[in-house]
């Protein structure tokens, strides 16, 4: 008769029987063998993981977690550096059923609020339409802007902004007229409303014309990971400027070239601040970012999750904004 055993007693036979955990090298087989070592139970269903309350912000009328559900992963646009598979692979995964059960998810853990592209308004409508409470910040980034604004806030975007690659590139090109119509085109809506950015020059170029968003989206992460580019070979824009054969010059590996004059900058602005790429697209962990983001003048962080994450993840979100509330920071809660 064939014996029926699991992955994991199939992996503890192996190992013991030919000696491997010996032998074990990389981060990944270390941890693989510790945890098979230790029997390690799988993750408990949703059913039985406890609710969490996380603490909220508003950006006018809007009342926001400070941890915001990134919609990177859920769309299938990952920032995989070379890695070619990624991004079919995570879209494959997220499936409608999977973005549904993750999202209720983080809505027993605390978090209300996604922000996604246009394109996934029909999932995020479904879950609602099923009695999820899930809010919605567009990036509004689909085809022609003002349309794709329009378009979030009639299938209901509960606030919107222009996108940080849009933004980015409107800025570099000089497009400043064009922009601050995009931005009197958002607030003649209504809704609250932002401005996106990659490049710090992008959010100096918009204040120093005087734009007045309800909030800003701007990345912020450490420069504490391997693949990040070296100082030498940072520049601004260099998120739009298209990857580089270069191994000293960007290749979809960094969004923050700048943090200290990033959170220097920032301090002296007097509007709710999203950072997003606050784990470098995964090349950092939750417990290396979260603290020092809010620490540095964050509101929120907006943050791409797998299901299997957002348990772990809202537990250091919670201990990071108790730490950070009990410490103080330079820069105020503006939201």
């Amino acid at each position: 008769m064939t014996e029926n055993i699991g992955r994991r007693g199939f992996l503890k036979r192996s190992l013991v029987a030919g000696g491997a955990a010996l032998a074990l090298g990389s981060h990944e087989e270390q941890a693989l063998g510790a945890e098979v070592a230790a029997a390690k139970p799988p993750a408990p269903p949703a059913a039985n993981i406890p609710p969490l309350t996380l603490p909220k912000g508003k950006i006018k009328d809007l009342e926001i977690s400070r941890i915001i559900c990134g919609g990177n992963l859920i769309g299938g646009w990952a920032h995989s550096r070379d890695l070619i598979y990624v991004s079919p692979l995570i879209k494959a995964y997220h499936t409608d059923d999977k973005i549904i059960e993750t999202f209720l998810l983080a809505e027993k853990r605390g978090i209300n609020t996604a922000l996604t592209n246009p394109v996934s308004n029909r999932v995020i409508n479904a879950y609602r339409k099923a009695g999820g409470k899930m809010q919605w910040i567009s990036d509004c980034a689909a085809g022609n802007l003002k349309d794709a604004i329009k378009l979030s806030v009639d299938t209901g975007a509960d606030a919107v902004y222009v996108q940080g690659g849009i933004c980015d590139k409107m800025v570099k090109t000089g497009q400043m007229k064009e922009l601050e119509g995009i931005v009197s085109f958002m607030k003649d809506l209504g809704t609250p409303c932002g401005l996106g950015a990659h490049s710090l020059e992008t959010v100096r170029k918009c204040v120093e014309a005087g734009f007045d968003p309800d909030f800003w989206v701007k990345t912020l992460h450490k420069d504490s990971y391997w693949s990040a580019t070296p100082e030498t070979g940072r520049h601004a824009f260099d998120e739009i400027d298209g990857n580089k054969a270069d191994h000293n010059l960007h290749h979809d590996n960094m969004w923050c070239t700048n943090a200290k004059e990033t959170i220097d900058y920032m301090a002296k602005l007097k509007k709710p601040w999203i950072a997003f790429k606050t784990l470098a697209a995964g090349a950092l962990h939750p417990r290396q970012a979260f603290q020092w983001c809010f620490e540095n003048g964050a509101d929120f962080l907006c943050v791409g999750m797998f299901d299997f994450q957002v348990v772990e993840n809202t537990e250091i979100a919670a201990k990071a904004l108790a730490a950070v509330t009990q410490a103080g920071r330079p820069r105020p809660w503006l939201a």
